[in-house]
């Protein structure tokens, strides 16, 4: 029977393997909000994921984008005369043509960036990080308006750079600026409003696709049901309790134009329903996020 095997002292190896004080930069709140922004949008659009996770946003980005590219060929390709033969439509009216495709965008980014952290667990890591719950919600907030300012904001922007660049647009240095403001803004009121909207829809579930659905069934069973109750006698603000119909309006408010669903409703009462919907969109989330427990 042989001896067990011996080892002398100068087989044996000091490996360090502890941990070292971090001397890199430190960023502190601001840099992990803007880490969880960046790494929301990129989530939204499904960049850095599987192509079968770009597609849906992709073709959605692109029909809100398809009447703007058709309109600013026809102005491009015809006489300025002879554009106006075809109704071109409005800034404020350009929402009516791919307010569609808006909702569908809209019940995808949000479930996206919020159901995500909660179902994986990785709440509470980002919670274990400078951030704290409200500095986390103001960086969700933050990228999913930004992701929805793509399709809320950019079409009609589009449109207002190319008419402006062809001439076809406001004339005089002061229309371009009110033209221009007017674009920026109903822009900015949409994005508020679908993104306190959808945060707070999809702060009461942590499964994606419940989210999406109930967000769809607000816009498609709001517009039915406020259009019955105006039938029954209702007056005209009813339709404020419609979120796809309100964002229709304010657009066209803001440019100055009035549609016919709302017409005679006072400026005020539109405002006032936007307010509501988005201060308490936001609101809903903020409550549920501080009520919901997370293990760190």
């Amino acid at each position: 029977m042989s001896a067990p095997d011996t080892f002398s002292g100068a087989d044996a190896q000091i490996l360090d393997r502890g941990y070292r004080k971090y001397d890199g930069p430190r960023t502190g709140v601001t840099g992990a909000v803007q880490a969880v922004v960046l790494h929301s949008i990129q989530r939204a659009l499904g960049m850095r994921r599987s192509v079968w996770a770009k597609i849906l946003p992709t073709i959605t980005i692109a029909f809100a984008y398809v009447p703007a590219i058709v309109f600013v060929g026809i102005v491009a390709l015809f006489p300025k005369n002879r554009a106006t033969d075809f109704l071109l439509p409005g800034y404020g009216d350009y929402y009516g043509y791919v307010i569609s495709a808006i909702m569908i965008f809209v019940a995808l980014v949000a479930p996206e960036v919020l159901c995500t952290d909660r179902r994986t667990g990785m709440l509470g890591v980002y919670l274990a990080s400078p951030l704290d719950r409200d500095s986390y919600l103001f960086a969700k907030a933050t990228s999913i308006a930004a992701v929805l300012s793509l399709v809320c904001l950019g079409p009609p922007l589009l449109m207002f750079v190319a008419n402006v660049l062809q001439s076809t647009g406001p004339d005089g240095v002061g229309d371009i600026i009110a033209t221009g403001w007017r674009v920026l803004l109903s822009g900015a009121v949409i994005t508020s409003l679908f993104t306190g909207i959808t945060m707070g829809l999809t702060s009461l579930t942590d499964r994606k696709a419940v989210a999406s659905a109930t967000i769809i069934l607000l816009f498609l069973v709001s517009i039915s049901m406020t259009a019955t109750i105006h039938a029954a006698g209702a007056p005209r603000g009813v339709y404020t309790l419609a979120p796809t119909l309100l964002g229709l309006e304010l657009a066209q408010r803001i440019h100055g134009d009035y549609s016919p669903i709302m017409r005679g409703v006072p400026d005020i009462t539109i405002w006032i329903a936007w307010a509501g919907w988005t201060v308490g969109g936001f609101a809903l989330a903020r409550n549920r996020l501080h009520h919901l427990p997370v293990t760190r």
